[in-house]
């Protein structure tokens, strides 16, 4: 019972969590204000780094990615690597499109929208939506950024009745353009949806140069089944994965030496002492994983690396040094998993079959979608084994074309040992997910044990020192 207990509570801190991110730009923003209340402080790209020993830090690009870390206490220039878990801020859904109100024969308003990511439809219909995002607004001379969420149900998607489409059930192919536009008042709400937006970021109309807007499913999170197992919300996908690895980050501890650690503490390289029991914890958060991550802010750019290389210029180490110091460096790729349906367990492959329930999932791709190899599948297996944290395996059916995460296309830019891990759920990419009540709690006992490990290495493999 007092696991149970603790498994509903950690759901209940990620339900919030969730509510908090109703947008990419929010999600960010929360784990902004966990990391200041954790100590941590804020450096700009556009300013000088000045880095010390013991110090937190974290570093936020386009205000919807966001890279924490935290320096050794001691030894601090002569770390060994950087234990890094990558997940994403954004989720599939309907951008606000600029002048967005449509007049529907002086009756209805609706929002023109387009598709932002790859979503399921149906689940739109007929629920209670809102919108947030982020406003660029004039103050004097400056361009400043306004989050805003309108905190109510503001719109709805209304389905065609099946009187008037009789074949509705029988599948649809659904047109963005025409199927998918949010009603947002009669007639009456003409020339009023700016004004709401200007209203609820308590900024002047005319004062909103730009915007980016997406629609939310406003169903708060919940937790259901005959034992409680289930949990259902928007946006498990990713930020399930996102908000574990900041739980993990704020909850893990800087590893002491131990006695293997010190019989072994320096190592000569290229006539440079390295330490080679402490690793840099890194806390990463792309955008746009949803659309490419091509994007100044997602996966293919070089915001991982840049940051990475400011740490190694600012602890006083040359381009050896971080060339080491990646060598020794390992990387979560995190974004959730597809697990057995009970409808269609016939999509599943045949031998390798998660459940939500049963723990962190490592997912395979010969093709490399997930870059999941040998070595990275058997250091994760060991900071399972750890953590005490069961595992299990997915891979694609062999004849259905599976989708990809940001592993493989963030080490195109630092190119590190990973593993791609997630939580396994049902209905992806639906504006209301699924999952299991007890795999929060998984993730983040897996992921703290990895912040709390270094992986070395060495001539014939790797050494994993554990805290």
């Amino acid at each position: 019972m007092e696991e149970d207990r603790k498994y509903k509570d950690t759901v209940q801190k990620l339900f919030t969590f969730i509510e908090e991110s109703p947008s990419q730009y929010h999600a960010v923003d929360t784990m902004r204000k966990h990391l200041e209340a954790a100590g941590y402080e804020q450096l700009l790209e556009s300013g000088a780094w000045k880095l010390k020993s013991g110090g937190k830090y974290y570093v936020i690009r386009s205000g919807s990615s966001l890279i924490a870390f935290r320096i050794p206490a001691q030894d601090s220039q002569n770390y060994c690597g950087f234990q890094i878990v990558a997940s994403h801020s954004d989720s599939p859904s309907f951008k606000i499109k600029t002048n967005p109100e449509m007049n529907v024969e002086e009756h209805y308003v609706k929002l023109n929208v387009e598709k932002y990511g790859g979503m399921l439809c149906a689940p739109w219909f007929d629920r209670p939506l809102s919108v947030a995002g982020r406003l660029i607004v004039k103050e004097n001379n400056r361009l400043v950024t306004k989050l805003v969420n309108v905190d109510r149900d503001l719109v709805m998607i209304p389905n065609l009745a099946i009187h008037m489409n009789r074949e509705a059930n029988k599948g649809y192919d659904y047109n963005i353009q025409k199927d998918m536009l949010p009603l947002y008042g009669c007639g009456e709400a003409k020339g009023k949806f700016m004004k709401q937006i200007a209203e609820a970021a308590n900024v002047k109309e005319d004062a909103i140069l730009a915007s980016d807007l997406f629609l939310y499913n406003r169903m708060k999170g919940s937790i259901w089944g005959a034992c409680e197992e289930f949990i259902s919300s928007p946006k498990l996908d990713d930020l399930q994965c996102a908000f574990s690895s900041l739980e993990a980050f704020l909850q893990s501890e800087e590893p002491l030496p131990s006695e293997n650690v010190q019989a072994n503490e320096q190592s000569e390289v290229d006539g440079k002492n390295v330490i080679n029991g402490k690793s840099i914890p890194v806390h990463c958060v792309f955008d746009n994983e949803e659309v490419g991550s091509g994007t100044k802010q997602g996966a293919a750019s070089t915001f991982l690396a840049d940051t990475l290389i400011r740490i190694n210029h600012a602890m006083g180490r040359d381009e050896a040094g971080y060339r080491q110091s990646i060598a020794n460096s390992f990387m979560l790729s995190a974004d959730n998993a597809h697990g057995v349906h009970p409808n269609h367990t016939d999509k599943a492959c045949p031998t390798n079959r998660p459940y939500p329930g049963n723990g962190v999932v490592i997912k395979y791709s010969a093709n490399q979608k997930y870059t999941t190899d040998a070595v990275s599948a058997a250091v994760f297996e060991e900071i399972c084994n750890r953590a005490n944290v069961p595992y299990q395996i997915y891979v694609n059916r062999s004849d259905i074309l599976g989708g990809s995460t940001l592993g493989n296309i963030s080490t195109t830019q630092v190119p590190v040992n990973t593993v791609d891990i997630g939580l396994a759920q049902l209905a992806m990419h639906s504006p209301y997910e699924t999952g299991s009540v007890k795999d929060t709690d998984y993730m983040i006992q897996a992921m703290k044990t990895f912040f709390e490990t270094s992986v070395r290495q060495t001539e014939d493999g790797y050494e994993l020192n554990f805290l």
